[in-house]
């Protein structure tokens, strides 16, 4: 009978430990409701558009720390909820001309139609004056692949004159860097972030509609007006400059390489750079406003290694109010990204009610991503946590879907193990994984988890994206271009509560709260591959 009685009370515990295990399963499910009552908070009017400096700020803010403490998480910048992150807004009005001069007389470029100058320096004239024209390939310093295209000059006073995206792209050759997948080194502002560090005194890159995945109306929209920009210490350009694919024909035949094919030679590791005998000379005078934005920091304390960080991003701001297109000029951005910040608080939610974390779980809404990505910018230059003790970044950014996806899209997929973690998690939930079909267009590189890479932290960005359960990757394929298209940073991206359908979000988020939760109660760290340009950080 005592034998029984005790073959009794460990059946009882392990029924009630089994109970216990399934209702901790089930407290961990991502809330559908949460996410649309939060998605149509901050989407709608009341919120301004969400833009950094505007009343849309302050209300977004306030919110979101409101709402990270009715859910009972800590303060995550001490005993505050924001780190003030200082910007500078610069409105330049660059010379109607930018000046080229050589041996055989000088030819004028029309602002707007053949140039554009910028400049991120917080002073209220930058110039160039007769600066010397170097050309420099892809702009590129990559150790790993043994490519440095400033080698053998002195760039002090000169004006380096680059191509975009980086050698692999339409090369035919798959092991150059990695082919068409463009690397960081293809982004423009690495190309503007080395030519400062090599000293050169302006930088212009030659504009390529495929290379870059944008045409010239692009670059002649997003590099005029005000411009904002974080205070720095690191060396900055006199200026930043594009010119045309045509402006760079004429520019090249005035030169020392008339005739030579300058992307072939580019796409040779033993490329030199080659002065041009020519200058340039052009100005930018600018009218300077500083003040101070607010990123929005939480924290689940561990209960085993509190050091240990997981942080999950999205990024709170939007374009606020402007343009007005079709009666309206409140660019509420529901989906980008009013639907990522939702994300965040419904996967903290599920975090607290988990109750389970032995590394702690760090939540940031960045502020600037439309700017630049200068929230998460500004907290890789100021990390509130170590980055040697973080163990990951799960960003959030304009997740949306019609239904539930068999796919799990993984842009940068190939850099780190944080891959496999999604694979896992995907399958799961009987789904597969695909790297981002559009690679070579750099998504990688603009949002906020970006920034986190180049610190050395792996991240991952993933959600459904090209085939859904019940609906056809050609019905997927039509979805995401009519948002693009009708409604990417226009006014009309907007909450309709009965004609958006929130279970494939809610899927994706319990996917990133799975992959999170994992990675909270493990003991080691994922780590970067062979062959990813972040990996060098991480090792630092």
């Amino acid at each position: 009978m005592k034998n029984h009685f005790k073959l009794l009370i460990v059946l009882c515990l392990c029924l009630s430990c089994a109970d216990e295990q399934k209702d901790t399963s089930s407290r961990a499910k991502i809330d559908q409701t949460t996410i649309g009552l939060h998605i149509e908070r901050l989407a709608s009017d009341e919120f301004l558009g969400r833009k950094p400096f505007t009343e849309g700020e302050v209300k977004t803010v306030n919110y979101l720390k409101a709402e990270f403490e009715k859910l009972g998480l800590s303060p995550g910048n001490g005993s505050s909820y924001v780190q003030d992150v200082p910007m500078i807004e610069i409105t330049g009005t660059p010379t109607a001309h930018m000046v080229i001069s050589g041996k055989n007389g000088s030819f004028d470029l029309d602002a707007l139609k053949d140039f554009v100058a910028t400049t991120n320096k917080p002073i209220t004239k930058v110039s160039l004056e007769n600066s010397e024209l170097v050309f420099a390939g892809y702009g590129i310093v990559a150790p790993e692949y043994e490519w440095n295209d400033y080698e053998g000059i002195d760039w002090k006073g000169k004006t380096a004159v680059v191509l975009i995206n980086d050698p692999g792209f339409k090369s035919g050759d798959s092991t150059l860097f990695k082919g068409n997948s463009m690397t960081y080194y293809g982004r423009w502002t690495y190309k503007y972030e080395e030519a400062a560090r090599q000293g050169a005194d302006g930088l212009i890159i030659i504009h390529d509609t495929e290379p870059a995945a944008y045409g010239w109306n692009v670059i002649e929209s997003g590099w005029t007006g005000a411009r904002l920009t974080i205070e720095s210490d690191a060396p900055l350009l006199n200026v930043e400059s594009w010119i045309s694919a045509e402006s760079a024909s004429k520019l090249f035949e005035a030169s020392t390489m008339n005739g030579q094919d300058y992307k072939t030679i580019s796409r040779d590791k033993n490329f030199n750079p080659i002065p041009l005998d020519l200058t340039v000379s052009v100005g930018i005078s600018n009218v300077i406003k500083k003040d101070v934005s607010k990123n929005v920091v939480a924290i689940i304390p561990g209960t085993e290694r509190k050091d240990e960080i997981i942080i999950y991003s999205a990024h709170w701001d939007h374009f606020g109010v402007g343009k007005t297109i079709d009666g309206d000029s409140i660019y509420n951005g529901s989906v980008d990204n009013a639907s990522g910040t939702a994300g965040l608080l419904a996967i903290a939610e599920a975090f607290k009610k988990s109750n389970d974390t032995k590394r702690s779980v760090v939540f940031i809404a960045v502020t600037g991503e439309e700017q630049g990505l200068l929230g998460s910018a500004f907290y890789a230059e100021n990390p509130i946590f170590d980055p040697k003790k973080t163990v990951a970044n799960i960003n959030i950014d304009a997740i949306d879907s019609p239904g539930k996806m068999k796919d799990l899209t993984i842009t940068g997929y190939g850099h780190s193990e944080m891959d496999e973690y999604a694979k896992a998690a995907a399958k799961a939930q009987n789904r597969y994984v695909i790297p981002d079909p559009e690679s070579e267009k750099g998504y990688f590189f603009r949002s906020d988890h970006f920034n986190f890479a180049k610190i050395g932290i792996p991240a991952l960005y993933a959600s459904g994206a090209y085939e859904g359960f019940d609906k056809s990757i050609a019905e997927i394929k039509t979805y995401n271009d009519n948002y693009r298209i009708n409604k990417y940073h226009q006014p009309s991206d907007e909450y309709d509560p009965n004609n958006t359908e929130l279970s494939g979000i809610q899927m994706d988020l319990q996917l990133l709260f799975n992959v999170g939760l994992k990675l909270s109660n493990e003991d080691h760290f994922p780590k970067w591959y062979d062959g990813s340009e972040f990996k060098a950080a991480r090792n630092k």
